[in-house]
């Protein structure tokens, strides 16, 4: 079963900065898109960063020069790099990856789900 731990976040003053990692396990082999969703209170969950295999990035326009996400593949690691921070990007932050090979008994192959997420980690920006 893949699993991804979180860890960063917490509480931030607005124009400070932040760095969150995400490190996925369970006998993984290759994945293809690592990145990071965030959801503020009352609104849907949004895209913030991703990052694929061939480190293409795509970022939504509202972190565009802040934010910068980056993947440690020999260790399964996504990062997310955040500078100057403003109170709207406070949000639980959700790392995701997606299209996953996983090693078994019987060879590489793709992992039950086609994306896994993790528990979350809460970004604070005060003003």
């Amino acid at each position: 079963q893949v699993q991804l731990a979180e860890s960063g976040g917490g509480l931030v003053q607005s124009g400070g900065s932040s760095r969150l990692s995400c490190a996925a396990s369970g006998s993984i082999s290759y994945i293809y898109s690592m990145g990071w969703y965030r959801q503020a209170p009352g609104k849907q969950r949004e895209l913030v960063a991703t990052i694929n295999s061939d480190a293409d990035s795509n970022y939504a326009d509202s972190v565009k020069g802040r934010f910068t996400v980056s993947r440690d593949n020999a260790k399964n690691t996504v990062f997310l790099q955040m500078n100057s921070l403003k109170p709207e990007d406070t949000a639980v932050y959700y790392c995701n990856v997606q299209r996953v090979w996983i090693r078994t008994d019987d060879g590489v192959v793709r992992a039950p789900l086609f994306e896994y997420w993790g528990q979350g980690t809460q970004v604070t920006v005060s003003s």
